[in-house]
């Protein structure tokens, strides 16, 4: 008995009238990027924290033909960026839209690090998603969420780890990186709302996230083959 191999998926191609959204999404992370680095707080903190764009926005470039994002992952991508910039513009720590929120609710820190995690969670999950819905045999499974919720806190812990090796290797220099606040569970409550994160994007975009995946071309061309 000869074994039959799996048809990959094509790579669905869209119109250029459809990929205007992600070209002037680029554009814009691209002169938010630069304006953010003018007048940051610590030059090496933005360095760290916008390191994820200055790397994933090339490539979301480069590979725009081979395997184009769908509009939905285009535009939560340049969200998170812009999340990102902020938090390495100013510090996580010293945001002041943070601030604001931290008096105006009788905090004791400021929670922008916390809204940056939860979105390390939710926006990674629809990445995610759409990486396995394209790439394996997971599409449809039941396994579909859980995997991509576990890939999520693998990326969160991660992130931790790298903030460990910051801390070891830089001291006190890596305290505005770090943003803890004098916060001793830190590290847990930054992969608790990654998360939390991951699990609100799952139920609150899916459909969402199925229909632009359709807009593209997935379910067709994963039917002609």
């Amino acid at each position: 008995m000869t074994a039959t191999r799996p048809v990959p998926v094509p790579t669905p191609k869209a119109s250029p009238s459809r990929r205007r959204l992600p070209a002037a999404l680029a554009v814009a992370v691209t002169v938010a990027l630069v304006a953010s680095r003018f007048g940051a707080a610590d030059p090496t903190t933005w360095v760290l924290e916008t390191v994820w764009v200055m790397a994933g926005l090339p490539l979301a470039i480069l590979m725009r033909h081979r395997f184009p994002l769908s509009d939905l992952l285009c535009g939560l991508l340049a969200a998170h960026a812009l999340v990102l910039m902020v938090g390495g513009h100013y510090t996580y720590a010293e945001v002041p839209a943070g601030d604001w929120v931290r008096d105006w609710l009788g905090w004791e820190r400021n929670p922008y690090d916390r809204l940056g995690h939860f979105v390390q969670g939710f926006v990674p999950a629809v990445l995610v998603r759409e990486l396995l819905v394209r790439t394996s045999p997971l599409r449809g499974s039941r396994w579909l969420p859980p995997l991509t919720v576990c890939a999520c806190l693998a990326f969160s812990a991660v992130f931790e780890m790298l903030e460990w090796l910051a801390a070891v290797t830089g001291g006190e220099a890596a305290d505005a990186f770090l943003g803890t606040q004098g916060d001793a569970w830190d590290t847990q409550w930054d992969m608790f709302c990654a998360l939390i994160g991951a699990v609100c994007a799952l139920l609150l975009l899916s459909r969402v996230h199925d229909r632009a995946l359709v807009r593209l071309g997935v379910d067709r061309l994963a039917a002609a083959s």
